[in-house]
């Protein structure tokens, strides 16, 4: 089946996992991956980032600073190879409440905290998708999660975490090395 939509998670499939990445000057793409969001581009396979950002919780960022890192983002992804993102959505929440430091307003359960689907659902909303027809690109077991709980196609990474963290007991329909790769699936026509 044909994808048309593609949601991909940030850290670890587009730019190199840091852990906890709060400020711009610590993104770095990964090798490829400018260039696999530019062949979906032509493709004119609308390309939405969705990922959880629990930093805020943390109260080590705020939602701009969010906001600036993936402004940041897009502009590697234009200055490297034309690409471009159609979206980005993030989570600024975090479930747990035990810890001290953090901001309890985002200390919260909520929709939107991959494996929840409301990211994904508010995407399809505003650019018209349906979720059973899009695929979602990751590299930890609550992107694939995810993917299994909107009923998209599940494409695993090798790189970042590369689907070995173990919280979720799911696996991947694909899981192949790169974003890249990844790519070369959803345009043959055979990610699902």
């Amino acid at each position: 089946m044909k994808v048309e939509g593609v949601f991909l998670d940030r850290d670890g499939v587009v730019n190199e996992e840091v852990d906890l990445l709060h400020r711009p000057d610590q993104l770095e793409l990964i090798p490829g991956a400018a260039e696999a969001i530019r062949r979906l581009n032509d493709a004119r396979l609308p390309v939405i980032v969705v990922t959880n950002q629990p930093v805020v919780a943390r109260n080590l960022c705020t939602e701009d600073d969010v906001r600036e890192i993936h402004e940041r983002l897009r502009e590697m992804l234009r200055d490297r190879a034309g690409a471009a993102l159609d979206a980005v959505y993030f989570c600024p929440h975090h479930p747990e409440t035990h810890h001290k430091d953090g901001n309890p307003a985002y200390r919260i359960p909520c929709r939107c905290r991959k494996p929840g689907i409301g990211m994904l659902e508010q995407a399809c909303a505003d650019l018209r998708l349906s979720l059973k027809r899009c695929a979602i690109v990751g590299d930890t077991t609550s992107d694939i999660q995810t993917g299994r709980n909107a009923g998209c196609a599940t494409i695993g990474v090798q790189t970042g975490y590369g689907c070995l963290d173990g919280k979720y007991d799911v696996a991947p329909d694909h899981l192949v090395p790169d974003l890249s790769a990844a790519v070369d699936l959803i345009l043959s026509n055979d990610a699902r």
